[in-house]
């Protein structure tokens, strides 16, 4: 439903509740629980990209051919990224890496390594702010730019396609991305390896939701998350599972 419709239809009810209550025909309370109930609403859909609620995201593709997923990484380019080139290496798989403008500033040779590497890079925002919710449409296009423009210089590459942080979506977010023109991937199996201390139980977290055109959330900046890729490539191989790159998942662009 389009968002300014249902704040119409929302406010209509409000007022509408309002004058019942004026008539003592309804509770007060009632009238609250609505308004609790509808900024909870309001936080679910804006904090979880997969509910494509403000924005068409590539989530998951059902009706990709055979046993293939793509395997997502977000928060780099880090040390701890060339440890993750490694083990993909070492499979001979082709992953996704959502990369913070920052962070390639920083670390301009991995981010160049990422790519040299045939694997697929996408902006990550270029400082990750937590208050990325609270944003305005020009502070996000700001952020979404100034990421492009890094990974542009330091890598030559124009990026294509947007992963919110903290798969936060509003819409404000929505009004910046008409502006840039994004794609956005989000994801449908998280593994919550940056908020976990677990790699067994992160592990079996995804290994119970794994099927046939996921795509999963890791973070190359947790060192964990190695041992976690390694064990889950393992699963993949044994399990004649394909990996692909996000593009080639969802059969898109991956540049500009």
């Amino acid at each position: 439903m389009n968002f300014k419709l249902l704040n119409r239809i929302v406010i209509g009810l409000l007022i509408t509740g309002g004058i019942l209550v004026l008539f003592g025909l309804i509770s007060i309370w009632l009238i609250a629980g609505g308004i609790l109930g509808y900024l909870v609403f309001l936080l679910i859909v804006s904090t979880n990209v997969q509910f494509n609620f403000f924005v068409n995201a590539f989530n998951r593709n059902p009706e990709v051919s055979g046993k293939k997923v793509a395997i997502t990484f977000d928060d780099g380019p880090v040390e701890n990224t060339l440890k993750i080139l490694e083990i993909l290496d070492k499979y001979n798989v082709k992953a996704s890496f959502f990369c913070i403008g920052k962070n390639i500033e920083e670390n301009p040779e991995i981010f160049k390594a990422i790519l040299q590497k045939g694997h697929f890079v996408g902006n990550h925002s270029y400082s990750h702010t937590r208050k990325m919710g609270f944003l305005s449409t020009a502070k996000i296009v700001e952020e979404i730019q100034k990421c492009d423009e890094v990974a542009m210089k330091i890598g030559g590459v124009n990026l294509n396609s947007f992963r919110p942080p903290f798969g936060v979506i509003n819409p404000k977010t929505k009004k910046a991305l008409e502006i840039t023109g994004h794609k956005v991937i989000g994801w449908n199996v998280r593994s919550y390896d940056a908020v976990l201390n677990s790699k067994r139980y992160i592990l079996n977290r995804i290994l119970k939701k794994i099927k046939p055109g996921d795509v999963i959330l890791l973070h190359d900046s947790n060192t964990q998350t190695v041992d976690i890729l390694e064990q889950l490539l393992l699963f993949l191989q044994t399990n004649q599972y394909t990996t692909l790159r996000v593009d080639n998942l969802f059969q898109i662009d991956a540049y500009n």
